[in-house]
């Protein structure tokens, strides 16, 4: 078995960035990097979509971005404008492409299927996979989304819904979501925010059918891609060791409140390259403090109160955009936080903060 000077334990999003980073500003040029990841090959398999607040390195990957997005529950619907922050949407095939072309051409970085193939001992070890005991009694993101082609132009492309509440909650909190690709071809997702205990939310295709039939009302269209995930909203139980750091969602780098990765995911790569040659005596990146203490709150308000939180979620959106898109994005400031805590049903979460 070979040693290498580092290795990255998945391939995925946060292992391919972190890679991408350290190759792009020449951190491989005398290193060795092992990627471990078993997928056979890689092709689209997921959309990853934020609210653009930093530059990243894959500008070239996003398939649509939107200055226009709205916001509805039953009978009442927001149209926000966010041209300063506009929400991207990246295409995982272009992503992948990239990346993996730019890093196929340094021959120290090797791709293996099974940890066992390489020597830990002396590396520094990156952990993509998240330690996740059970499902059970923890809240979790869960979805399925379709990418549907209709006959006739039906969709304004240059606005998107990012939360469409006026659905079956059936006692957890639903929403659906549509990002227009063009005038006939959008993204249909539905998302749920619950501890995946009720096997009905998960009759993921006979709810986008009704939605896109009934709601939508398109009969018209065929289904040209499927995605399906689950995003945990708890940090997994992953233990920084002294020759390893978890990165992405294993690294904590999943907004607890909105699911929101991707970004993180950049700012902590960048944070990786800038110090890896002192690696051993920076402190850990994280999610600033204020974040995880106000995301345990909501969170615990979401548990307890789902049928309130369509409202919730909709009276956020009483603020300016830019407000919420940086509290959102863990970009606000102490200003900006207020004005969102100051929208919320303060009984609610006074006796969540007692708790």
């Amino acid at each position: 078995m070979k040693e290498f000077d580092y290795i990255i334990i998945g391939g995925g999003c946060a292992g391919l960035s972190l890679a991408y980073e350290l190759e792009t500003h020449n951190k491989l040029k005398d290193k060795t990097l092992a990627i471990i990841e078993p997928r056979l090959d890689y092709k689209r398999d997921k959309t990853w979509s934020f609210w653009k607040t930093t530059s990243h390195n894959f500008e070239d990957c996003v398939k649509k971005s939107w200055d226009n997005f709205s916001i509805n529950i039953s009978n009442k619907t927001k149209f926000l404008e966010c041209n300063k922050l506009p929400y991207q949407s990246i295409d995982s095939g272009l992503f992948y492409k990239k990346i993996n072309s730019t890093l196929k051409q340094n021959h120290n970085i090797k791709f293996y299927k099974n940890i066992n193939e390489v020597k830990l001992n002396n590396s520094l070890i990156f952990n993509s996979v998240p330690s996740i005991d059970s499902k059970e009694n923890k809240l979790w993101q869960h979805f399925k989304g379709i990418e549907i082609e209709t006959a006739n132009d039906v969709f304004d492309e240059k606005i998107m819904n990012l939360m469409d509440f006026d659905c079956p909650q059936r006692n957890s909190v639903h929403f659906f979501y549509t990002l227009p690709y063009s005038k006939n071809k959008a993204l249909v997702e539905t998302t749920w925010l619950s501890k995946m205990n009720n096997d009905l939310e998960m009759d993921y295709d006979e709810q986008l059918k009704d939605y896109i039939e009934n709601h939508l009302n398109i009969k018209n269209y065929k289904i040209n891609y499927k995605e399906n995930g689950a995003v945990p909203l708890f940090y997994p139980s992953n233990i920084n060791e002294k020759n390893k750091i978890n990165i992405g969602t294993a690294g904590h780098m999943t907004r607890l409140s909105t699911g929101y990765t991707f970004l993180n995911i950049q700012d902590h790569s960048r944070y990786l390259r800038e110090n890896i040659n002192n690696i051993d005596k920076i402190r850990r990146y994280e999610i600033k403090k204020k974040y995880q203490f106000l995301d345990k709150i909501f969170l615990r308000v979401l548990s307890n109160h789902a049928k309130q939180m369509p409202n919730i979620f909709f009276k956020i959106f009483d603020n300016s955009p830019e407000t919420v898109i940086k509290f959102l994005s863990n970009k606000s400031n102490i200003f900006q936080d207020l004005l969102i805590i100051l929208k919320m049903p303060k009984w609610l979460f006074i006796k969540a903060l007692l708790k």
